[in-house]
């Protein structure tokens, strides 16, 4: 029995660049990263398009998320 795959997220970096920020776990640089992210339907309709931004640490590699 197999199940269908309806939706499909497909997302392609845009860029990068140098935040002004420091790591709280390690103090290292952070870069961040924009992606165009595209929810495709079914197999080749596109529904929405997003900009998103992503933070991640050089050294650590960890995910950073922003408060707000």
């Amino acid at each position: 029995m197999g199940v269908l795959q309806v939706f499909d997220l497909q997302e392609k970096v845009k860029g990068k660049s140098g935040a002004a920020s420091a790591c709280p776990y390690c103090a290292g640089p952070v870069l961040a990263w924009d992606f165009d992210a595209d929810l495709i339907f079914f197999c080749c309709i596109p529904i929405s398009h997003k900009t998103k931004r992503k933070f991640y640490c050089t050294i650590c590699s960890r995910r950073l998320v922003p408060v707000s």
